[in-house]
């Protein structure tokens, strides 16, 4: 492949025109098109000179970077307005002159202008792209011209451009604005034609600048090529990350004092521009993802655990799958390009293989712990799981489509299988035969040859893979302490550390620093999804140690959308290692420096927090797989949430649990207010506590009865008002014979319009959830109503913070009980007093006849229904005790 191919595809049209030699002239822009600097924007050098000058002591400590940058871009402007009469062109000299020289005591003027052009020299970086089109039309003898608006002289130009990447350049013309007193937008122009003496369409130019560059020189015939910085899309990103566009945005960026941003800014930007046309607009936006995101963050991963495995003298590393293949090839590149002698491999675990092989089939805690790790498992699942056949747990025969989806179930199952030795006997057989198969893969490997260390390297968050695989050596007698390099953990990790294991993070560590630990562990599904391999997760293995995978469920467009963010991914990392490589040992690293570190940290987050609406509609509709012995799939923006949107506030996200929604900034996404709102929270320039209401908490309140005639706990949600005048309320309950549950949807005395509820319950032992729904008026006229009154349509008045209506869930259901339940409300309410002396809504007697007769009749119907005319009488009985109880 030619050098230039691994650039830019605007400058195949150039390298072509240089090849066949249909130009006489190639002209270039120099700043951000010939070199571009390690800085967000040009004026963010100002800030890393002051600290320069600072250090030298030719600046005072109270003038900050900040300080130094807005006065450094006063006295340029303020030069500028000195020579309107003679044309804004100004030099370097003529802007530090109108520096207040007071300031800088022991400085003189040229010791000041030599600093600068010194830091510009360690800034600026050869664009590679560019120099490979320079070495072409040398090849051709293609006359090459340099021109540029600038304010550097001759002398400093050529301190900036010796570089070797560039060859001699003495040969090279230079035309400069404040050589000619014009710019390019206003007369430049004009004098390089004259004085290159060439018809306009013999010359080709090469610019960032839209109209300077582009615009401009092709009105008077001059061929060019838009070699943009910037576009729309990558300046959206950047403003989510509170990144500077352009030098009218006043925030000035943490930078390292030697390094910059450390061309973060610019390589992403090259790197997207790299990625060419797409064939769908989804696939572009997957590309952009992988090459502005996750690109930079896992390269400066990649690098930081090819450089620690350096540092300790280990030369294998183990990344386990379906993350392994990218990280290990990431790895791979980074310690080749670094000349260390370090190799990452993939290797066959999961989290489930793990915990099966590390389990105490003695210990009923432990077991119930295991039953519980996976996600609405029927019993039929986790015997299966656990190679048991229906017949050997009589316990449970009578439950095996029974969905474990509260404590009392999973506690049945766990006693149910520990309850005699012979059964305690048999999972000791699948869980040791469970473990010598993985132990069998990872010699295999080659993992476990060393004998000394095992040292993984994954996404990470709470290091479950890495402490039961101790577990499970241990147990087998195997004298190896796994260790952990990991992208991020959370608090979680806190049971590697107490196992006395070695387990470090790269952006977080043990949930410091809390924000980015607690974001990327809030919503790790986006980057697990980009980075896994294009299979089903691990289930099992074989007994020769062969890995058993499971299904997998995702769409060929998702398929697609992976490949694109990781070609995305990859391709970055390629940019970045292609500048280390030709700077030799001069290019700045990602593995050590804390800002560095800090700067991908934003990245990620600002990505998690608030990513754009092109990635939420792209995200959204991945498919997530639950991966511990069910086969249980979901979306990552789910299905019932999405009719949510309009009712949620941004502290209604904040509470979503992960099962809710496993990403609430795609959510957010969706709304643009809702998006704004999360996005200044997230800023730090809006505290959340000020978009809850007023006055004392209000909540909504969820009690459930069970068969037993028995009303329990009250589950709680806070009533909040969104930017929509909308309330939504989500509660949960576990109970495995629950029949009614009772709802106090305002939680206060108010008049409250009920869009819609919805319950999904697990019912009656069935495999699969139900999803019950009152949404019409025929759903809420016969329903029970405590405190409360129903006003006809979907309209209803609490009188009492503990007013409720009841749901009857169990028979809505068709069953007998409800074991869980979800509960969704959508509403909107006019507050009433809360000394309830406020007059009540006149009401339609007979509506409301009409409504008690409808909850009578449906009543009946159904427990006649159920139980004929016994549980006719026992529905009457039940009424005639309540009734009795509320009288005394």
């Amino acid at each position: 492949m030619a050098e230039h191919e691994i650039g830019c595809p605007l400058l195949e049209e150039v390298h072509r025109i240089v090849a066949d030699k249909q130009c006489a002239v190639l002209s270039l822009d120099i700043f951000d098109t010939l070199l571009w600097r390690r800085v967000p924007r040009p004026t963010d050098a100002f800030a890393l000179l002051a600290a320069r000058l600072r250090a030298e002591g030719l600046c005072p400590p109270w003038v900050t970077d900040a300080t130094f940058r807005r006065m450094r871009i006063a006295a340029e402007r303020a030069a500028r307005r000195g020579r309107d009469a003679m044309g804004s062109e100004v030099s370097l000299a003529d802007i530090w002159r109108a520096m207040p020289t007071d300031v800088f005591p022991g400085a003189v003027l040229d010791q000041l202008v030599e600093a600068e052009v010194r830091l510009e020299r360690d800034v600026t970086v050869v664009d590679l792209d560019i120099a490979a089109v320079v070495r072409a039309a040398r090849k051709q003898d293609i006359q090459i011209v340099l021109v540029s608006d600038t304010y550097f002289t001759e002398d400093h130009l050529s301190l900036l451009l010796d570089r070797p990447e560039l060859g001699p350049m003495q040969d090279v013309t230079i035309f400069r604005s404040n050589q000619h007193g014009t710019d390019k937008a206003s007369g430049l122009w004009e004098i390089v034609l004259r004085e290159l003496d060439r018809s306009p369409r013999q010359i080709v130019h090469i610019g960032d600048n839209e109209t300077a560059d582009d615009e401009v020189p092709a009105e008077l015939g001059v061929r060019t090529v838009h070699y943009r910085r910037l576009d729309e899309a990558y300046e959206e990103v950047l403003r989510r990350e509170r990144e500077p566009v352009d030098d009218l945005d006043t925030h000035a960026p943490d930078l390292d004092e030697v390094h910059g941003d450390f061309g973060l800014t610019s390589l992403r930007a090259k790197t997207i521009h790299a990625g060419g046309p797409h064939a769908t607009s989804a696939l572009d936006t997957a590309w952009r993802y992988g090459a502005g995101v996750l690109g930079p963050v896992l390269t400066g991963f990649a690098e930081w655990v090819a450089a620690r495995a350096h540092a300790s003298g280990t030369r294998l590393l183990w990344c386990p799958m379906r993350e392994g293949e990218l990280l290990s090839q990431m790895i791979n590149n980074a310690a080749r390009t670094r000349g260390w002698d370090v190799e990452a491999r993939p290797v066959w675990l999961s989290r489930f293989v793990t915990s099966l092989a590390g389990l105490d089939p003695f210990d009923t805690g432990a077991v119930h712990a295991f039953v519980r790790s996976g996600y609405q498992m029927t019993v039929r699942q986790v015997l299966s799981v656990l190679e048991l056949q229906a017949g050997e747990v009589p316990g449970l025969a009578t439950e095996l489509d029974t969905v474990i989806d509260n404590g009392d179930i999973a506690e049945r199952v766990a006693r149910a299988l520990t309850e005699t030795p012979h059964l305690r006997n048999r999972l000791a057989v699948t869980v040791t035969a469970a473990r010598e198969r993985m132990i069998r893969s990872l010699r295999e490997a080659g993992a476990l040859d060393d004998g000394a260390e095992l040292t993984l390297v994954d996404l990470g968050w709470g290091g479950t893979i890495q402490l039961q695989l101790a577990r499970a050596l241990r147990i087998a007698g195997i004298d190896v302490a796994p260790a952990g390099l990991y992208l991020a953990t959370d608090n979680r990790s806190e049971r590697v550390y107490l196992a006395g294991l070695r387990a470090e993070g790269y952006l977080a560590q043990a949930g410091h620093p809390e924000r980015v630990a607690t974001t990327v562990t809030r919503s790790p599904e986006i980057v697990e999804q980009c980075v896994n391999a294009l299979c089903g997760s691990l289930v099992g293995f074989e007994e020769d140690g062969s890995p058993i995978l499971g299904e997998t469920f995702d769409a060929p467009s998702q398929n697609a959308e992976r490949r694109a963010v990781q070609d995305g991914i990859l391709a970055f990392q390629r940019n970045w290692n292609r500048y280390a490589t030709a700077a030799e040992g001069h290019w700045p690293d990602l593995a050590e420096p804390q800002a560095a570190r800090d700067r991908l940290a934003r990245i990620l987050v600002a990505a998690l927090e608030a990513p754009t609406p092109a990635e939420a509609a792209v995200f959204g509709n991945w498919a997530h797989e639950d991966n511990f012995g069910s086969d249980l799939v979901t979306t990552l923006l789910p299905d019932d949430l999405r009719a949510a949107v309009p009712y949620l506030s941004a502290n209604d996200l904040a509470d979503l649990h992960m099962r809710d929604s496993f990403w609430p900034g795609l959510i957010a996404a969706s709304d643009p207010q809702l998006g704004a709102l999360t996005r200044v929270i997230a800023d730090g320039h809006l505290d959340r506590r000020a978009l809850e209401p007023a006055g004392e908490p209000v909540d909504t309140r969820l009690r459930y009865r069970t068969v037993d005639d028995r009303w329990h706990e009250t589950i709680r949600c806070r009533v909040r008002v969104n930017h929509n005048g909308l309330s939504f309320a989500r509660l949960r309950f576990e109970h495995h014979d629950t029949v009614d549950i009772s709802l106090a949807i305002p939680g206060r005395p108010a008049i409250v319009r009920v869009d819609w509820i919805e319950a999904r319950v697990i019912a009656g032992g069935r495999r699969r959830e139900q999803v019950l729904r009152w949404d019409k008026p025929e759903d809420f006229v016969g329903l029970h109503y405590a405190d409360c009154r129903y006003l006809g349509g979907n309209l209803m008045e609490f009188f009492a913070p503990h007013a409720a209506v009841w749901l009857p869930i169990a028979r809505r259901a068709g069953e007998p009980v409800v074991s869980s339940g979800q509960v969704s409300v959508a509403f909107a309410m006019l507050p009433q007093s809360m000394s309830g002396m406020a007059p009540r809504m006149p009401v339609d007697r007979r509506a409301e006849m009409s409504a008690r007769a409808a909850r009578l009749s449906d009543r009946l119907r159904q427990e006649y229904r159920s139980a004929g005319v016994k549980g006719v009488a026992a529905g009457a009985s039940r009424v005639a005790k309540r009734k009795l109880g509320g009288a005394s």
